[in-house]
């Protein structure tokens, strides 16, 4: 499930950069030493140890790409157009056939050019160099990254696009989700509708069939199957009565709820009747993006508590949390199990939007700030703040795994 949802997300990073034509090095699940890697065109598709995240690495910060000053010695191999095809920075003695220079000037950015001279001959060369010219360093050969290939070089709307496009397809595998489980098991039914009557419950032995609705409990309208569970479940051990419509039929109905031991602990009321489900197609893809909106609606909520103070950090679960609340979902069944990857879908778009440094809404706070200057924050001061940003997430993720492992195991 964890690879799911980071798959889905960076996958988006992945379609945006090479939609706007970027150059994406790496497509990353995990963080770490890598465990497997796959390479297809200009990128290396790797899953790392560590199964906390991912990444999609644009061109544009590329640390195996130094700087080349005037002095260096390098080899260059050229293609048959006579232009550079290879820059060779060091080990250049297992590279027979590469012609040795000394850099005067060279720009891989923009002009393409290199300014040399002949280690020989003392000659002085002007060079072309290739848009795919790979740079070798350490016998790692790196796709070079024309300017107009770079992140930086693109329009405000394009980079906010690659940016947002993350958290976007966890919305949207959340709402495929929701229109998957519409259609296989039908759309929960607003309306207080009885789908089925368990055997030997309260609501069986009064009687109650599948398709009752009840417009009442003790005189009281029923605005829905919720505002009827929360009736019922406030009164165990007593009994109540209830105004039913059966097929054009208005019945009057009198039964004991039962008590059974709550979530929290407390005893609630029970009658023993399930939840009416609709199954129509069009129903189904409403569901979809209703409930993914409530969801999301539940979750900013929450996150509104963590910041006022109402939520304690306490409130909060890590990897460690997640993963014993899952084993839960998984053993209540299959059904139940894709309605919390499609909430834990939306939380990760949610929290991913946040204006916060290291993550994408971060991100998207400077391509905004970008648009207002007509120009972008100097990169050196950005990555410095998403640097800090990064050290206090890994800080917070450690301390609510702590957390996590001391409420389970302690």
């Amino acid at each position: 499930m964890f690879g799911l949802l980071v798959f889905i997300h960076e996958l988006g990073h992945l379609i945006f950069a090479k939609r706007a034509g970027m150059l994406a090095r790496e497509f990353a699940i995990g963080f770490g030493p890598k465990i497997f890697s796959y390479r297809k065109n200009e990128t290396l598709y790797t899953v790392r140890l560590l199964p906390i995240g991912g990444y999609v690495r644009v061109a544009g910060e590329d640390p195996e790409i130094i700087e080349l000053k005037p002095g260096y010695h390098i080899g260059l191999e050229f293609n048959e157009q006579d232009k550079v095809s290879k820059i060779i920075v060091n080990n250049k003695s297992k590279y027979p056939n590469a012609k040795l220079v000394e850099v005067e000037r060279i720009d891989l950015d923009h002009n393409l050019e290199i300014d040399c001279y002949d280690l020989d001959s003392d000659d002085r060369y002007q060079f072309s160099v290739d848009r795919k010219a790979l740079f070798v360093m350490d016998e790692k050969e790196t796709l070079i990254a024309p300017y107009d290939r770079q992140f930086a070089s693109k329009t405000v709307g394009k980079k906010a696009m690659q940016v947002f496009a993350g958290p976007m397809m966890n919305f949207l595998l959340a709402i495929a989700i929701f229109i998957g489980l519409g259609l296989i098991q039908g759309v929960p039914d607003e309306e207080a509708v009885i789908g089925g009557v368990q055997d030997g419950a309260p609501a069986d032995d009064a009687g109650l069939m599948a398709g009752d609705e009840v417009l009442k409990v003790d005189g009281e309208s029923m605005d829905g199957w919720v505002d009827f569970v929360y009736y019922i479940q406030d009164r165990p051990n007593e009994e109540v009565n209830l105004t039913i419509d059966r097929n054009g039929d208005i019945i009057e109905q009198s039964l004991t709820t039962r008590s059974v031991e709550g979530n929290n602990g407390e005893n609630v009321g029970q009658l023993g009747v399930a939840r009416h489900y609709v199954e129509e197609p069009t129903e189904a893809l409403k569901f979809g993006f209703t409930q993914t909106y409530e969801v999301g609606v539940l979750i900013l909520d929450a996150v509104g508590q963590l910041v006022t103070g109402q939520l304690s950090i306490d409130a909060l679960a890590g990897p460690v949390g997640i993963y014993d609340a899952t084993d839960e979902f998984v053993q209540a069944g299959f059904l139940t199990f894709m309605t919390w990857t499609a909430m834990l879908s939306i939380n990760l778009g949610i929290i991913n939007l946040l204006p916060l440094p290291a993550l994408d809404g971060g991100r998207l706070m400077f391509i905004f700030l970008e648009g207002l200057r007509g120009k972008p924050i100097d990169p050196e001061k950005e990555g410095f703040v998403h640097f800090i940003g990064f050290a206090l997430l890994m800080l917070l993720m450690i301390v609510v795994t702590w957390n996590d492992i001391e409420r389970l195991f302690m």
